[in-house]
């Protein structure tokens, strides 16, 4: 049972990246560095080049840090890695706590210390090419140690919390460990912006003026109370703009990327805005947490049936079964799922999107709508020609065109 399940991982794992190998393909296949008719008005001849370029810098990257990803898995699973860890990790403690940390600790650091390289070439090669890039050394390496910090603690507190649920309520410990991960998304849905946010950027409030007060009549109109308005300092790491909305209830704020005000007229970043709190009335936000959760406490029941199998953790080369060594083998096995699910909700957030475009042209208007849909793409150097499937499979939003002949339909 161990070798058809050990045969099973690789096959899931080789399956995983000949999909994002086709995928790479098909949307290479669609690259021309002749400015495309549907485009024109859009991007111009050198532009567009650029944007090819953007993305083939990238395609290569990507294809060598997964490449790489790989080879590594697959060679650790050959020679036995994972048995060799958790037995090195059995050497210092039996503490079924201590063993998840100890194991998942060296485990992140060994990824984190694989991938720094091709993250730092990525950021301060590739992205300051192309005049996104804005982080300095410093905000880097300060980046990376905060993040080291809020991985021990959060991933490090919520991974401590699963195992004591897990050797307390046996069987039940999927139920307990989804009531916990349910509350603390909502709490971080609530709180991520005035927790989280604020170790890496400086939020402040928008200042009075022509812009405020063209969001809070908007705001006024629309039904929707808005009391935080707030402008983050996005180019502190990057030139590319953004906008989102975020919280719950009073703790709800729509964020603005200083760059983004930057590169926009009052018209577009109303209309920005406008599409944000259409995902807001639409119950979007409240959606997608119910439909996260749901899937949270299927993959987290799931485990539970499969977490102390000895046949996952001899399909891994562990004889003693562990809850680390379920939860990696349980994970590897649940890829396939993973995906489909992840398409599912791709689909939906697309669909979610169009919803969101029509809110924001219906009850603003389309025309600046559209023009900031446009300015965003070019100026990130956007993919606007993406292959279909890559949009089925990958896409949370729609391509620009899309979105451009949907807003057709609301001609003012």
């Amino acid at each position: 049972m161990e070798q058809t399940l050990f045969i099973i991982i690789i096959a899931i794992i080789i399956f995983d990246f000949i999909l994002d190998r086709v995928m790479d393909y098909l949307n290479a296949s669609r690259w021309s560095n002749i400015l495309p008719n549907e485009l024109k008005g859009i991007y111009d001849e050198d532009k567009y080049r650029k944007s090819q370029d953007y993305q083939r810098d990238n395609m290569r990257l990507g294809l060598l840090t997964s490449s790489l990803s790989f080879v590594l898995i697959i060679a650790f699973l050959l020679l036995g890695g994972f048995g060799w860890l958790d037995g090195m990790v059995r050497q210092f403690t039996e503490h079924p706590i201590l063993m998840a940390l100890l194991f998942f600790g060296i485990i992140g650091l060994a990824s984190d210390v694989l991938s720094t390289p091709f993250d730092v070439y990525d950021t301060f090669v590739i992205e300051e090419k192309y005049g996104f890039n804005k982080t300095t050394p410093k905000t880097y390496v300060l980046d990376k140690l905060k993040g080291w910090m809020l991985g021990l603690l959060l991933g490090g507190g919520i991974l401590s919390l699963f195992v004591w649920f897990y050797n307390v309520a046996g069987n039940l410990f999927w139920l307990y460990a989804w009531i916990f991960l349910t509350g603390f998304s909502v709490f971080m849905a609530m709180f991520y912006n005035t927790l989280i946010v604020p170790l890496f950027n400086k939020q402040t409030p928008l200042e009075e003026g022509e812009l405020r007060d063209a969001i809070e009549e908007f705001a006024r109109g629309a039904g929707f109370k808005l009391d935080n308005i707030f402008v983050i300092d996005g180019s502190k790491r990057s030139s590319k703009a953004n906008a989102y909305f975020s919280g719950l209830g009073p703790k709800k704020r729509i964020v603005l990327f200083d760059t983004l005000i930057k590169e926009h007229t009052t018209e577009e970043l109303v209309a920005v805005l406008a599409h944000e709190i259409g995902h807001y009335k639409k119950r979007h936000i409240v959606k997608g947490m119910v439909i996260s959760a749901l899937h949270s406490g299927v993959m987290l029941y799931l485990l539970g049936l499969f977490i102390n199998r000895p046949e996952l953790s001899l399909a891994l080369g562990v004889e003693q079964p562990s809850f680390h060594i379920g939860i990696i083998a349980f994970g590897l096995l649940y890829s396939p799922i993973s995906t489909l699910l992840g398409i599912a909700g791709n689909v939906m957030s697309r669909r979610h999107e169009y919803q969101a475009d029509a809110f924001a042209a219906t009850k603003y208007n389309p025309e600046p709508l559209k023009a900031a849909l446009k300015k965003l793409s070019v100026n990130n150097l956007s993919n606007l020609r993406p292959h279909p499937f890559n949009v089925f499979v990958g896409y949370s939003h729609p391509p620009l065109l899309k979105r451009l002949e949907h807003l057709e339909g609301f001609r003012k």
